[in-house]
């Protein structure tokens, strides 16, 4: 059965939790003895409904202020398809939070409070999730029932929030009128928006394509593990094992192994379960090539005409989730795929505000929660993608050399020699990068 992932974001008390609550509760995506104390802690605190955020909202400090604070991660299913549902924080404190909840999604719900329309954190969250190069974007207009319905104010918002999206690199935007609280077009469509022609949010969940957001073009096969049994039966086998990070492989293909650049053949493809004539991703398989050739973990296996760049350097876009700041010079780990090397921080190019994309040139640190453009040197070569033609090979983790702690999350803005930026326009220029 086909899977999507998708992510919720948006202002604090924009009702995420709610919706998320409202959608398991209306499909029959939770136990009975979940509803029960769900229901229970309802009444204590002297709820005339059930709180179906109660669902998500797991921590105590989360039940207490009621926000979101961490990301929490919910599963349900349809006849039709899986869900794994990333329930993000909208508070401008826990934006890592986001980032990290977002960075496998295919798709993002952005949610606007009917009454409040497009405020700044809506505007963030969009910047977020174009810069995470996710390529499906819902904006739920929330709470309609406190606005009577009102098909105006839904059309405002479409347009407002529009005219903010073509700024980003956003090509698939969906407006869908709800309200979590009373289920209206979250899994059923609403008998008080008749106005309202378009589907509702678990329909469109449920048929959204996405087969072709993934890249099968680049073949890109990052090696995780070399597999020599040492058996009797199988005393010369040598698989290179791993997921498949891009592209189609096939049996017979002829491939090249970076940074050795040597050439061979796809010998065969194998699974748990079995031989394939072909894999594509994001399966995990076993290659065997034809001839002996020195692989190590952290090695790419690719086609010989369609290779990424192979480099010491790279400019990236990276969203920082520690307290102490990256600043010039700072020297970390950084895991890109199964590759980890080490890398010094050679430039902060600038740093961006997330709510009006302006570029600060003058920024000398990226402190927690902030996004930037930055310049890295790394120890060894990496091979790479630019972020938005494969998120995979695009994106790469920064680890605190002492503490092993992640530190920051980047995507692949240029892979080599710095590029001369000739936009003076700051702004202009951030829109470009995200």
């Amino acid at each position: 059965m086909d899977l999507l992932r998708f992510s919720t974001a948006g202002s604090v008390d924009d009702g995420k939790s709610t919706l998320i609550g409202r959608l398991l509760y209306d499909s029959k995506g939770i136990f009975e003895d979940q509803l029960a104390a769900i229901e229970q802690t309802s009444r204590r605190r002297g709820y005339s409904q059930v709180d179906l955020a109660l669902l998500t909202d797991g921590l105590r400090a989360e039940r207490e202020q009621g926000i979101t604070i961490d990301v929490a991660y919910r599963y349900f299913a349809t006849p039709r398809r899986k869900f794994i549902i990333a329930d993000t924080p909208g508070h401008v404190q826990y934006t890592r939070n986001m980032v990290t909840g977002a960075s496998t999604s295919d798709l993002a719900v952005v949610l606007v409070d009917a009454r409040k329309g497009v405020l700044e954190q809506s505007r963030r969250h969009a910047f977020i999730a174009a810069l995470l190069g996710i390529p499906h974007i819902v904006v739920a207009v929330n709470k309609m029932d406190l606005v009577g319905y009102d098909e105006k104010t839904f059309d405002d918002i479409q347009q407002d929030f529009s005219e903010w999206a073509a700024k980003l690199d956003v090509h698939d935007i969906t407006f869908i009128p709800i309200s979590a609280l009373h289920g209206d077009n979250v899994v059923t469509r609403s008998l008080s928006m008749a106005w309202y022609q378009g589907p509702s949010l678990l329909y469109y969940l449920e048929h959204v394509y996405t087969a072709s957001d993934r890249n099968l073009i680049d073949a890109r096969f990052p090696v995780q593990y070399i597999i020599r049994p040492q058996t009797t039966e199988h005393h010369d086998y040598r698989g290179y094992a791993g997921m498949i990070a891009a592209g189609v492989f096939k049996k017979g293909d002829e491939v090249v192994v970076l940074p050795s650049g040597k050439r061979t053949r796809i010998k065969r493809i194998e699974t748990f379960d079995g031989e394939l004539e072909a894999a594509a991703p994001p399966l995990s398989v076993s290659i065997l090539l034809e001839d002996d050739i020195d692989i190590s973990r952290g090695d790419m296996i690719c086609r010989p005409y369609n290779q990424p760049t192979v480099s010491h350097e790279l400019d990236a876009m990276v969203c920082w989730m520690a307290d102490a700041p990256l600043r010039q010079g700072g020297r970390y780990i950084l895991k890109h795929t199964s590759r980890t090397v080490k890398a010094t921080v050679d430039e902060l190019v600038y740093r961006i505000d997330v709510n009006t994309l302006h570029s600060h040139r003058e920024a000398e640190q990226l402190g927690l929660n902030e996004i930037g453009r930055v310049r890295l040197k790394v120890s060894k070569p990496l091979m790479l993608d630019e972020y938005r033609s494969s998120r995979i090979t695009g994106g790469f983790i920064l680890i605190d050399e002492t503490t092993y702690d992640t530190v920051g999350a980047g995507m692949v803005e240029h892979a080599g020699p710095p590029q001369e930026v000739i936009e003076d326009d700051a702004e202009a220029e951030t829109e470009a990068a995200a």
